[in-house]
């Protein structure tokens, strides 16, 4: 028995209601899948346009990506080579300025994050010129060390003219030199293809 068959041999009200499906689903299939389509097109150029927006975006500050890289690389160079230790040193700077340090404390070294730790020494001047702090102090700056004064305490002697009493804190900050944890995953996978 064929499809036409079948239908010839259904009631009256049974062919209203299969023409009547029968037009709803013409009616949904015309009209659904035109509108199925434009919705996928428009998501799919709405991503494009975000992913155009995105990479003007990269265009436009690439000086900006660039200049942060640089900073970033001259910051990791600057902290390449650990700080000398800091008595010896300033002791150091502080004959080249004419300043002698009657005293000097080194204090613990305190982390700073996970990767800089900062260490300090306080010291102590005595009968000091301000001329002569002065360059100590710019010397202390000038290294190409990462140092810093982060503490200063300067009294006036008396009536002795141009005569100080000075303590301070200079801090140098050391990066550790641990490797970063996607280095050492990388490592055994590079010793394993090893033969």
């Amino acid at each position: 028995m064929t499809l036409a068959d079948r239908m010839a041999r259904l009631e009256p009200r049974e062919q209203r209601i299969l023409n009547g499906a029968l037009i709803a689903l013409t009616v949904l299939i015309v009209f659904m899948l035109p509108i199925g389509l434009t919705a996928l097109e428009h998501s799919r150029r709405a991503e494009n346009q975000a992913l155009r927006d995105a990479s003007d975006n990269l265009e436009d500050n690439r000086d900006q990506i660039e200049r942060a890289k640089l900073e970033k690389a001259a910051t990791l160079q600057r902290y390449a080579k650990p700080a000398p230790q800091l008595a010896a040193f300033l002791a150091g700077l502080a004959t080249e300025s004419g300043i002698e340090i009657p005293e000097s404390q080194d204090r613990q070294a305190v982390p700073h994050g996970k990767k800089y730790s900062e260490r300090s020494t306080k010291i102590a001047l005595h009968k000091v010129g301000m001329l002569k702090l002065s360059k100590f102090m710019e010397r202390i700056e000038q290294t190409d060390n990462p140092m810093s004064i982060s503490a200063l305490n300067i009294r006036k002697r008396g009536p002795e003219p141009d005569s100080y009493d000075v303590e301070m804190v200079v801090s140098a900050f050391d990066r550790s030199t641990a490797p970063d944890k996607a280095v050492k995953k990388a490592e055994p996978d590079a010793d394993e293809a090893k033969p």
